[in-house]
């Protein structure tokens, strides 16, 4: 069988789709896991503010975060076809926004609890809009759908922000994260 220049070429093109497809759908396969874990700990860490004195939330932040960011770490390290430098990098991401978020939520911004809680979901939603340029705009539609869910429960929760943003963003997250594993 022959088969010319151009079969060729767009047997090759097709090749190639399969492959970023297959590619993102793994991407979008661990993000989903990642995306549901942390809409579970949002979901509790709210809840659990809720029913804490407010000199303990600062230490219920302080463990969610270090428990999502272990157990995300955890989930890429166990990942298939993981890239090497996955994991150290990932981790140095964290550092980097972590270190930013310190920076302004301390250094320079001086957040009540609500501003607070608003400024570091959209500082990591943001990360997500980000990635939606180069991975796929599922991470675009996941980062601006959350963030306008947050900033209406800012707007219009009042005295309930605090179990409004368990829900906006545990179950936003938990959806979002659906979505992503059945794309």
């Amino acid at each position: 069988m022959i088969v010319s220049k151009s079969q060729a070429s767009a047997e090759m093109a097709a090749i190639d789709d399969v492959a970023r497809r297959v590619k993102q759908s793994r991407m979008y396969r661990i993000t989903g896991q990642i995306t549901i874990l942390w809409g579970v700990l949002d979901f509790v860490r709210y809840g659990v503010e809720a029913l804490t004195p407010p000199a303990a939330q600062g230490w219920n932040w302080l463990f969610v975060e270090a428990a999502g960011v272990a157990l995300t770490l955890a989930l890429i390290a166990r990942a298939p076809r993981r890239p090497d430098w996955a994991v150290g990098r990932i981790f140095a991401g964290y550092v980097l926004v972590y270190g930013f978020g310190l920076l302004w939520s301390y250094g320079l911004g001086h957040f009540d609890g609500r501003q607070a809680s608003v400024f570091w979901h959209t500082l990591f939603l943001f990360g997500y809009c980000l990635a939606g340029l180069w991975f796929g705009y599922g991470f675009l539609v996941l980062g601006l759908g959350v963030t306008a869910a947050i900033f209406a429960a800012y707007l219009f929760a009042g005295a309930l922000f605090f179990p409004a943003l368990a829900i906006v963003s545990g179950l936003g997250f938990v959806l979002c994260g659906l979505w992503m594993l059945r794309a």
